[in-house]
């Protein structure tokens, strides 16, 4: 092989290192693209949470939480398509609430994230603090990512490591022919 050939050779894998250090990681996970009640909306008590996604989902899990970590979610959340219904126990009263959610897009990954709305005009009374809000605040549950990092640093170890083989390949094979 001719020192030109090995150039090229060499010239060719740097150009596709530098190509996929810069492309986008294709992803056909699915996004929140609209909620009932609202992110930051000011709302009478709903009777139910709605998420709604940009594909069908499956496995949904819904959590909603008052500013003491109560739960106020009933029974099972319902997902539809690319809806996901879950209903509220009993009349949520006035205060700040977490939604918290997580599903599985059609591509078999988990999403997930948290919004806030806030509740005024109820009729009901505050809830109390409980024993079992302390302990799913110390479980650190509320989350806003995907997998996607993970994503890009296999990517980014799979071009050093193909631009390190290229590089011995070339060490080695300069190093045989005997040229300088």
């Amino acid at each position: 092989m001719t020192r030109a050939v090995r150039r090229a050779a060499a010239g060719l894998a740097a150009a596709g290192a530098a190509l996929a250090l810069t492309a986008p990681p294709a992803s056909a996970h699915t996004s929140l693209t609209g909620a009932s009640p609202a992110q930051n909306a000011t709302v009478a008590p709903p009777a139910q949470v709605v998420l709604t996604y940009g594909d069908p989902v499956q496995l949904p899990q819904v959590v909603i939480t008052d500013a003491q970590g109560g739960r106020h979610e009933s029974g099972a959340p319902q997902a539809v398509d690319n809806k996901v219904t879950e209903a509220v126990k009993g009349t949520l009263p006035n205060g700040v609430y977490t939604v918290g959610w997580r599903v599985v897009s059609p591509d078999g990954h988990p999403i997930s994230g948290t919004y806030k709305f806030t509740v005024t005009g109820s009729a009901g009374a505050a809830p109390a603090p409980s024993a079992s809000a302390s302990a799913s605040k110390a479980s650190g549950r509320a989350s806003g990512s995907d997998s996607s990092g993970w994503l890009w640093i296999g990517l980014i170890a799979l071009v050093v490591v193909a631009v390190g083989g290229g590089f011995a390949w070339y060490r080695r094979s300069s190093g045989a022919s005997g040229e300088k």
